[in-house]
């Protein structure tokens, strides 16, 4: 074993600051043949087949997962199978985006007079402006680098970053010429936690009426403890005799008002509620919630659910957003 181990934070570390460097740079390369691949791709409904050999091929599918997730449907082609009868994936029209570090690679060479058999533009993303696939194609994006991560430049790292990002930009690209909106990407996420944050609206995850701990102004201490303690939900809406939320009283504030109080007869829900709560509508996405919850100097993890006028309808916990509300059935 050579070297320090101080010696292998050190390559890490240059390896990531080489891999950043790399992006810089093909973000300055991007020019007009990105908007010529856009609008190729948008000239030819259907779907786009992106294709790459070895570590490009890994590099294609993820930029294909990509496409699809983006509005843009996407299929991989594996240039050796596609020579044995995966071609038969192909409408004549649909658009090739090639990818390759050093545009030889013989699979893909090979592949392009099929391709242009059934008529399908042909979109690189190469590593090399001068090499035979280039040469071959209707737009080429730059992917170049000037060198890889590894000590010995010849793992193909920075290049494979930077190719991944040149699919991504593309995709991107493509993604704003449709105008394609966060619904549209709930749709294509229905399984997953960014679906769900997009798709469902806080009304279909809130809890209300007797499943919340809901108590008057007046309402003593001791009465606002019991309340919570049968409906341990996190938190108690004060309402007022018209509905409307006047307050708010979390565990915390419980805690709060016991640490600092030797005699608590006397207290009242409206002498230990936050007055002006933050809140959300029903008809927010899940989404819109977890960023009132988390992206605050102190996170919360319960909302009072009110609508336009201030009236209390319920409350959601962060619990919700995540895990789902069990349906309690008939």
């Amino acid at each position: 074993m050579s070297r320090s181990k101080q010696d292998w934070l050190a390559v890490a570390r240059a390896a990531i600051e080489i891999e950043a460097a790399a992006l810089l740079r093909t973000a300055a390369l991007l020019d007009g043949e990105l908007i010529r691949a856009v609008d190729l791709i948008l000239a030819h409904p259907g779907k786009v087949v992106v294709t790459g050999i070895g570590k490009s091929g890994h590099i294609a599918r993820k930029i294909v997962a990509t496409l699809c997730s983006m509005g843009t449907p996407a299929v991989f082609l594996h240039p050796a199978e596609a020579l044995h009868g995966d071609l038969g994936i192909y409408t004549p029209g649909d658009p090739t985006v090639l990818i390759s570090k050093n545009g030889s690679s013989r699979e893909l060479l090979a592949l392009v007079p099929l391709l242009r058999e059934l008529r399908s533009p042909l979109i690189g993303i190469l590593g090399s402006a001068t090499s035979p696939l280039a040469a071959r194609l209707d737009v080429l994006l730059d992917a170049s680098v000037e060198r890889e991560a590894d000590p010995h430049n010849l793992a193909p790292t920075a290049s494979a970053v930077a190719a991944l990002a040149v699919g991504h930009a593309l995709a991107i690209a493509l993604m704003r010429a449709r105008d394609f909106t966060p619904e549209e990407f709930g749709r294509f996420h229905p399984g997953g936690q960014l679906g769900r944050n997009l798709m469902l609206s806080v009304r279909e995850a809130m809890h209300s009426g007797d499943e919340v701990a809901t108590v008057a102004p007046e309402t003593s201490f001791q009465g606002v403890i019991l309340a919570m303690t049968e409906r341990p939900m996190g938190g108690a809406c004060v309402v007022r005799a018209d509905g409307a939320l006047s307050g708010f009283v979390t565990d915390g504030d419980l805690r709060r008002v016991l640490t600092h109080h030797d005699d608590i007869r006397a207290l009242r829900a409206e002498d230990v509620m936050t007055r002006t709560p933050v809140t959300i509508g029903p008809d927010a996405t899940l989404g819109e919630a977890l960023e009132l919850m988390e992206r605050r100097p102190s996170q919360i993890s319960v909302l009072p659910v009110v609508d336009e006028t201030g009236r209390a309808l319920g409350l959601l916990r962060i619990h919700d957003i995540y895990l789902g509300h069990p349906d309690p059935g008939p």
